[in-house]
């Protein structure tokens, strides 16, 4: 396991990360999702495979709070900015200038949030698995944090938390950090927030995803975005979709 030692602002943290392919011209940087960790969302799925198959350097961490990196417990500890300005101090101690980006669910608010505040610093972004939910809420998150809280998890009705409470135990996860970041990460932004992301943006969700909200609708709201939809998949099984991540290849690839 690779660790780099970074300072975020006031934060000094511990990132896990892997850095594959790492001769290649050009990177990609991927972004997991919430309660979810680098080895799950991008090496098990076959992301981080298809990308050096097709010649990219391909980094991949875990966020604050997730997976083998530092974890906090507040929920000032997870604003979408100091998440994303995790990332800006990865590519800096890796000294890599320019990357590809491509978020999954919580990891695609943390790309839109690099695109509005550090476009210049890449070239094409991928939200995959978040669509209009990221300008209004879809779905009751406080039943999430409430459900990884509990000491009584048998006594959880609520289907959403029901799942990602069991997802956090299966991957033994620190379910009091993931409680705090289900809340810090859910900021919402606004149209004129995403139309000030000049980068070419594709955004990829399933067609049977009910957490993401309306792809078709994020992507026509940005100045540069395009629509991918990944039939018949929900939020988890379109994560690794063999359409989603050609899709994606070939938007990487194009002009």
């Amino acid at each position: 396991m690779a660790v780099a030692h970074l300072i975020n602002g006031d934060d000094r943290l511990d990132i896990a990360y892997l850095d594959e392919n790492s001769e290649a011209g050009k990177t990609v940087l991927l972004v997991h999702g919430f309660a979810s960790n680098r080895q799950i969302n991008w090496v098990n799925t076959g992301w981080v495979k298809a990308l050096k198959d097709a010649g990219y350097r391909v980094v991949a961490f875990d966020n604050r709070g997730h997976g083998e990196s530092s974890k906090f417990h507040e929920i000032s500890d997870y604003p979408l900015e100091k998440m994303a300005g995790d990332a800006i101090a990865l590519l800096d101690y890796l000294g890599i200038e320019r990357a590809d980006v491509i978020g999954y669910s919580m990891g695609a608010r943390i790309a839109a949030t690099l695109a509005m505040h550090h476009g210049e610093r890449f070239d094409k972004f991928v939200l995959s698995g978040n669509g209009w939910g990221m300008v209004e809420p879809t779905g009751n998150w406080d039943a999430v944090r409430d459900a990884l809280l509990t000491s009584s998890p048998e006594l959880i009705t609520h289907p959403r938390g029901k799942a990602f409470r069991a997802f956090a135990e299966r991957t033994k996860s620190d379910r009091v950090a993931l409680a705090a970041c289900v809340i810090g990460a859910r900021q919402l932004f606004t149209v004129e927030d995403l139309q000030a992301i000049k980068n070419r943006v594709l955004v990829a969700v399933g067609t049977e995803d009910d957490v993401a909200g309306d792809g078709g609708k994020l992507a026509a709201a940005l100045p540069n975005g395009e629509y991918l939809p990944i039939p018949g998949r929900d939020h988890m099984k379109a994560v690794g979709d063999r359409t989603h991540i050609r899709g994606v290849l070939d938007f990487l690839a194009g002009d």
